[in-house]
């Protein structure tokens, strides 16, 4: 199974914090998820810790790689930007991954997040749904401690949504 391609910077165990959920489904595939992770104006349909979805200056509805959007998530306005972007090809797991932010710079609010997805078709007629995050700052080292954790939690929550929905329009 592939992995997740991490930037300087936000490598798992040297960051504050670090998430990994994943699911492994039946009778779904890359294609029938990726509308529903690429297009940020679904999320809040499904995943009711994101809301005021925005893409910037006047892009969409998909995003693609360099796209600057903005949505609100944890409690935390994040303005975001696309950093990997790879839509589902045959033999090849699919990508997206941005770098979020919140606060600003220098301050003991400042929040900066990696997180990245990556959607696998596996055999059988089974795909592979990973996302993890890795985090810097006051925060993140908040959250990290915190029990339950609001990160692994919530993502799975996204994840869950996530898999219904494509259920849900594949009409399975």
């Amino acid at each position: 199974m592939h992995s997740i391609l991490w930037p300087e910077g936000y490598v798992p165990g040297f960051t504050d914090n670090f998430c990994s959920n994943e699911v492994i489904v039946s009778g779904l595939s890359s294609a029938d998820i990726w509308p529903f992770l690429a297009i940020p104006s679904r999320w809040p349909d499904y995943y009711a810790n994101a809301s005021d979805v925005e893409i910037y200056e006047g892009k969409g509805p998909e995003l693609v790689l360099g796209d600057s959007f903005f949505f609100r998530t944890f409690g935390f306005p994040v303005p975001a930007r696309i950093v990997e972007c790879i839509a589902p090809i045959k033999g090849q797991p699919a990508r997206i991954a941005w770098h979020g932010w919140s606060g600003e710079e220098g301050t003991a609010e400042r929040l900066d997040v990696h997180h990245a997805w990556l959607i696998e078709d596996l055999a059988d007629g089974r795909v592979r749904i990973l996302t993890q995050e890795t985090q810097n700052g006051a925060p993140a080292r908040e959250m990290a401690t915190a029990v339950p954790n609001p990160m692994i939690n919530g993502h799975q929550e996204w994840l869950t949504g996530l898999v219904v929905a494509a259920r849900t329009a594949k009409g399975a």
